[in-house]
């Protein structure tokens, strides 16, 4: 999340990656734009709160307090902070619940940090912290109900698995491992301790199924954004693109320790920004 590079919800990471976001929507016409810059500032907000190093309970208190701001926004009282959001609201039909459902998610690290999750915690925390911030998006670029939630569906969490798999070293440095405990079991390994995991040689054969099923998720995002005109699925795209090369070269380098950071080169970023924004 954010002390560090770690694996922060995909729509709204700050390096190399960050980039993406800021360079799919600067694409986009000015309402929309406006709206998810709206929707990036809310993720980043609450992203501090749950990474910061106040204590858990002022933590837990600080995202209660933009629960109740939602609520007033939805009831038509709009606290300060989230004035300007009412017209996005109103102009683009954004639900209340994925504003909450991206609370819900963040909070999900502060009681205690995230280590080792079944599989069932982890798809929901990829569904809230990036699932949810599709939902949101898709109304803003102009999808169909079944198509958009879909796209949000397999798009989010494609981008979640992959900032894991890329992060593994930073988060563990803050405390957290997001590896499930089904795939490190059947790795052999039986440790929760994110520094000792790391180190592990068997970590490439809890990795292996993983990097697999954000790829399935690629592909089946891939599937909703070739039947939408190209116009509607501008943004989505990039992203997409951006974050498959990604999981590429993750996988070409192997997960075995010790790990070089991956990172896509400017001229990559600028080749499918060229490809899929402009030609």
């Amino acid at each position: 999340m954010n002390r560090q590079v770690t694996s922060q919800p995909a729509s709204f990471q700050s390096s190399a990656s960050g980039s993406s976001f800021y360079a799919a929507m600067r694409i986009l016409p000015r309402e929309q734009r406006e709206a998810m810059f709206q929707i990036y500032s809310f993720c980043r907000q609450v992203d501090d709160i749950a990474d910061s190093d106040g204590p858990r309970e002022q933590r837990l208190a600080a995202l209660q307090a933009w629960r109740d701001d939602i609520d007033a926004l939805y009831q038509g009282r709009a606290p300060a902070r989230l004035r300007d959001y009412a017209a996005s609201v109103q102009r683009f039909a954004l639900r209340r619940e994925d504003f909450l459902a991206i609370v819900d998610g963040m909070e999900m690290d502060v009681p205690a940090d995230i280590r080792a999750p079944d599989l069932a915690t982890l798809d929901l925390y990829c569904d809230r912290v990036a699932s949810a911030v599709g939902r949101l998006s898709v109304r803003v670029f102009g999808l169909g109900e079944d198509d958009g939630i879909l796209l949000a569906h397999h798009l989010g969490r494609a981008l979640q698995l992959t900032n894991i798999l890329r992060d593994i070293d930073e988060d563990a440095a803050i405390g957290r491992l997001y590896l499930p405990l089904e795939h490190l079991l059947r790795a052999g390994i039986t440790s929760n301790d994110p520094q000792k995991v790391i180190r592990e040689p068997a970590l490439p054969k809890v990795c292996a199924p993983l990097a697999e099923r954000a790829r399935q998720h690629f592909v089946k995002a891939d599937e909703v954004m070739d039947r939408n005109r190209r116009r509607v699925v501008r943004a989505p795209r990039i992203m997409s693109k951006y974050y498959r090369a990604i999981l590429d070269l993750l996988v070409a380098r192997g997960f075995a320790p010790p790990r070089a950071p991956v990172r896509l080169n400017k001229a990559a970023r600028l080749a499918i920004l060229l490809r899929y924004a402009l030609i």
